[in-house]
């Protein structure tokens, strides 16, 4: 097997793509949208809001399978936690409903056993659905909680682990059962052969996802819930989610900062824009640049910023 490279920020972000075009799909899930012409991997992620060092983390791996340090504190929480429930939506809202109208086209409608594959993969479809709504609604708002320095005793990264198992079984069973059983004249056959190959493919990128998850994230999720327990919180937590915070700073106008301040202090729009004497317009544009920049977008987040950063007192902060 020819050894796959390891991309690295320098790297022009179209030679990835180029060298990997399966990567397209995880590209809109962190949020970087086509058009960045030859711009590299961390001129595309910064441009686009992206923790650089988490992308490529999970686009290694995706290619390699290898290369994630367990104990890896540079991982952003938040920009895994993105690329995660965007890649669920992705699957859920296209992908499973894309695959059905393929076989649906693919089979003979009067034939009892084309029934009984789209009864199977209904089943399967369910599922998948069953266990990524688990995700959205247990474990996402839990890992969104961690992120703003919160615990829940009654809950842990392990018991999701517990949770985590894909209907692999129902897959086999569907891809056995068309191969089998279900010869067709020629305009279906090419029909199905091609449905059978994006259900491979479909099979390949759930197997990865799963991974990623089991990999990465997981072990993120466990080094965060251990910081709460035992760290310094706000020290800790600001260089695992938000681990350019101190970088990010620099990139910020010292307008940015003054808005961010004023947030912090509890201010809403119209008052940041007395105060400031700025429109309400320019205080929403530089609220929304704040998120791009530092990827925070909770009150909680920006005060954790603001104290790590210096640009307020903890002691003046209303916990």
């Amino acid at each position: 097997m020819k050894e796959q490279k390891i991309y690295e920020a320098e790297d022009k972000m179209i030679s990835l793509i180029g060298d990997n075009y399966n990567l397209l799909q995880a590209l809109g899930s962190f949020g970087i949208s086509l058009g960045f012409g030859d711009k590299t991997v961390r001129e595309t992620c910064e441009h686009n809001g992206v923790d650089t060092h988490t992308f490529l983390t999970v686009v290694n791996y995706a290619i390699n399978g290898i290369g994630v340090a367990e104990d890896d504190e540079r991982i952003s929480v938040s920009t895994l936690l993105h690329y995660l429930e965007a890649s669920h939506a992705y699957f859920i809202d296209f992908q499973l409903p894309y695959i059905r109208r393929e076989l649906e086209e693919s089979l003979n409608e009067d034939n009892s056993l084309a029934k009984l594959i789209m009864k199977l993969y209904d089943e399967y479809a369910h599922e998948i659905r069953r266990h990524m709504n688990y995700e959205q609604q247990t474990l996402f708002p839990y890992v969104k909680s961690l992120i703003e320095g919160k615990s829940a005793s009654d809950y842990n990264v392990e018991t999701f682990s517990k949770h985590h198992a894909a209907a692999d079984h129902q897959l086999r069973e569907l891809k056995i059962l068309i191969i089998k059983y279900l010869p067709q004249d020629g305009l279906h056959n090419n029909q199905l052969t091609a449905t059978l190959h994006d259900i491979y493919e479909n099979e390949e990128w759930l197997a990865q996802h799963a991974m990623i998850e089991d990999h990465i994230f997981v072990p993120a999720i466990r080094r965060l819930e251990w910081v709460i327990k035992h760290g310094d919180v706000t020290l800790n937590i600001t260089n695992m989610v938000f681990k350019d915070g101190a970088q990010n700073a620099e990139t910020l106008s010292n307008r940015e900062k003054d808005v961010i301040i004023a947030l912090v202090q509890g201010m809403a729009n119209k008052e940041i824009a007395s105060h400031l004497n700025i429109s309400i317009n320019t205080v929403i544009t530089h609220r929304r640049n704040i998120a791009r920049k530092l990827q925070i977008h909770s009150p909680a987040g920006l005060t954790i910023y603001a104290i790590v950063n210096g640009l307020i007192d903890i002691n003046a902060v209303k916990l």
